[in-house]
């Protein structure tokens, strides 16, 4: 055998090593993986199991030297738990953060308990929020159903039923809050269209019982739902209220969106955010302009550019290397629509005292005069002018087949946007944003809940019915449909060794 042969079979005998070495210790790694995570979750499984033995031996020694725990039926462990929600809900912190915060009061020794794992802080939220959204009942006095949807969060959207009674934006005197709502509905769909919404309306009010009116968007799929419900349903005396916000931004839709000088205004403020992103100007970009729903928050940009416009001065040159002479040449252009954008302003100036009117005091025929007193701001022919003015004549007779005298009518749905953007701020952490079982704590995040309440829902569920529930009602997520497609398909790829090699000859 020549000395070239020899290094040649010694160099593949040394290749097969090395492959069955590395094959072995890859085998290694993933028992000894598999291992650690049996142990981490029997060890989470015996502290929990530690410390309610703990709170039960505390409680059977206080009961047998005759005498009661600090609060009748909630040990450390009931309190700790309670604690834990309440950070989230109150606090609107992440899952992962409420660990990190009893650790710091742990170090400064204002708390001395056992920190659970952010993974046992979902499930005794999730177990509170069930609780409480499976004893939605009817309620005593009359209500108003606000109906929403969010936005795509990963494939799916959920649908919101918020209740509201009649009589809170008169007792609180200001726009409603979540602390004023109860969530009696939610449901979860890839899409939603007419069929769909009337069949969950019909589930949600055969559970919750019948609203007086409906408040609701410009959103074809919801209006179409409302239809369907009223005539399946013989619902016609269920009025429906349009959401007073979506109605002013389709009037400023209509009366600026097809000018020139709308959409000239539009490319100088996108070309003069990029040129001054990166620089010492950056204090003055404009407010983010939405691509969808964009008249939704038009008069915040509006404002800017009336404040920017003062700030770049009137005709006349400037030093080039002054702050007004990098403004004019950034926004190249922007003093040439002053004409359009002082009657922009103005518009959206008056249309905004409109809404917060309204959205503060509700609709009565009080109200009702002081916005039609205010809309005579416009000129004749506004298209705003008109639309506003023929909204509140419709309403103003809904308020008054209502029967409810001088009550002013909720009619505005911003409470439900401000739920999605509290959710959307304690679930952010997510990965791989979607809607999963999470949505369960949106019952949380309505009304007010004491430590009591909170200790009673989370006593009303137990961990199995909250993973039965789950199980009926929430679709498999993208990450486990992930997990369950490749961890099947990792068994049948045949394991890395050494290849059959095809001899010559």
């Amino acid at each position: 055998m020549s000395r070239l042969s020899r290094i040649r079979r010694s160099r593949l005998s040394w290749k097969d090593k090395a492959v069955s070495r590395a094959t072995q210790l890859r085998r290694q790694r993933r028992k000894s993986v598999r291992s650690r995570k049996k142990e981490d979750a029997r060890g989470l499984e015996l502290e929990e199991r530690i410390t309610f033995l703990e709170c039960e031996n505390a409680a059977l020694k206080s009961a047998s030297e005759g005498r009661l725990p600090a609060a009748v039926g909630a040990g450390p462990l009931d309190r700790r738990r309670t604690a834990c929600v309440m950070l989230v809900i109150e606090g609107t912190v992440s899952f992962r953060a409420v660990p990190r915060i009893w650790g710091v009061l742990q170090r400064l020794g204002w708390a001395q308990i056992q920190i659970p794992h952010f993974t046992s802080v979902i499930h005794w939220t999730l177990r509170a929020g069930m609780t409480l959204f499976n004893e939605v009942g009817p309620a005593d006095e009359p209500w108003i159903a606000v109906i929403d949807c969010s936005i795509d969060i990963g494939t799916r959207k959920a649908l919101v039923v918020l209740r509201v009674p009649l009589s809170a934006l008169h007792q609180k005197q200001d726009a409603i809050g979540l602390q004023d709502c109860e969530c009696v509905g939610l449901k979860i769909a890839t899409c939603w269209n007419g069929p769909l919404v009337k069949d969950a309306l019909a589930d949600i009010f055969g559970k919750a019982g019948m609203p007086r009116a409906i408040i609701k968007d410009g959103g074809t799929d919801i209006k179409r739902g409302v239809e369907l419900y009223q005539a399946a349903h013989d619902a016609e005396h269920v009025q429906v209220i349009e959401d007073v916000g979506h109605l002013a931004a389709n009037a400023l839709k209509a009366e600026f969106a097809w000018r020139a000088a709308f959409a000239k205004f539009l490319d100088i403020v996108r070309k003069g955010s990029s040129r001054i992103r990166q620089t010492d100007l950056a204090w003055l970009l404009p407010p983010k302009v939405r691509t969808k729903g964009r008249f939704q928050g038009i008069t915040e940009v509006a404002e800017w550019a009336g404040k920017l416009l003062n700030l770049m001065g009137g005709p006349g040159r400037s030093k080039s290397d002054s702050e007004v002479g990098m403004l004019r040449k950034a926004f190249r252009g922007l003093s040439q629509l002053r004409g359009f954008l002082e009657q922009f302003c103005a518009t959206c100036e008056v249309t905004e005292r409109f809404l917060k009117l309204l959205k503060r005091r509700g609709l009565n025929q009080a109200t009702g005069a002081e916005a039609k007193f205010i809309l005579k701001q416009f000129p004749q022919g506004s298209q705003v002018r008109a639309r506003l003015s023929a909204w509140i004549d419709r309403h103003l007779k809904i308020q008054r087949e209502l029967a409810i005298g001088q009550l002013p009518l909720i009619v505005s749905s911003d409470v439900v946007e401000s739920l999605f953007g509290k959710f959307k701020t304690i679930v952010q952490r997510n990965p791989q944003a979607e809607l999963n079982r999470l949505v369960y704590i949106i019952p949380l995040l309505c009304g007010t809940h004491a430590a009591a309440e909170i200790d009673r829902a989370l006593r009303g569920c137990s961990h199995g019915q909250m993973l039965d529930q789950i199980r009926k009602t929430i679709p498999p997520t993208l990450r486990q449909q992930r997990h369950r497609v490749l961890d099947a398909a990792s068994g049948r790829v045949p394991e890395t060794g050494p290849r059959e090699r095809i001899e010559a000859g």
